[in-house]
């Protein structure tokens, strides 16, 4: 009877199985290191938007790993094919494992065939900073952006993917506006599959 109701032991971390584990880290440890990023990238640009691009690339190395591991433990492998397959994923699955809950709402933009929108009240990584004045308009939102373009590009819709806060009649804060606009390749595909 050795071994009888023993959990195999594990000798290294690369040993273990990607099955769904506790999925959570602490929110103090993620803003304290969210705050370093955006702090040791402040220190290496002159402007705004070189900041906004080096966090975006943080979040697309970030989001190539989270479709990665999402394909691999929930889909068995498989991808979405489809335009709104893949914006229905971001929205709820791929938002779920990283903040905890689906996105506020996911809208086609009215003006243009090829936008859609991600919005959020209040985006956890926006949520404790305090941007100073000589900032202006920065957004950390330019990280999750990046996210969202890792996981479009991983899965085969490139886009152009930029965050934007949007003022909210009533509110103090902004909400952050997650804007995609997929490249036409993409769009003559889904016409061809339709």
């Amino acid at each position: 009877m050795i071994g009888v109701g023993k959990i195999k032991q594990y000798t290294n971390v690369l040993d273990k199985p990607l099955t769904k584990g506790k999925q959570e880290v602490s929110l103090s440890a993620f803003a304290f290191l969210f705050s370093e990023l955006v702090q040791y990238n402040q220190t290496q640009v002159d402007n705004i938007g070189e900041l906004e691009r080096r966090l975006e690339d943080a979040g697309y190395a970030v989001g190539a790993r989270v479709l990665e591991l999402l394909c691999h433990r929930d889909k068995g492998n498989r991808r979405e094919t489809r335009l709104l397959g893949i914006l229905s994923f971001v929205h709820s699955t791929v938002w779920k494992v990283l903040f905890g809950k689906v996105a506020d709402s996911l809208e086609k933009g009215t003006e243009h065939e090829d936008e859609y929108m991600i919005s959020e009240k209040e985006l956890l990584v926006n949520r404790f900073i305090s941007i100073p004045k000589d900032m202006g308009t920065f957004n950390c939102g330019a990280f999750v952006a990046g996210i969202v373009r890792g996981v479009l590009d991983g899965a085969g819709f490139p886009a152009v993917v930029t965050a934007h806060f949007v003022p909210v009649e009533g509110q103090q804060r902004p909400r952050t506006t997650i804007l995609i606009k997929f490249a036409e390749e993409v769009l003559h595909r889904e016409a061809r599959l339709g």
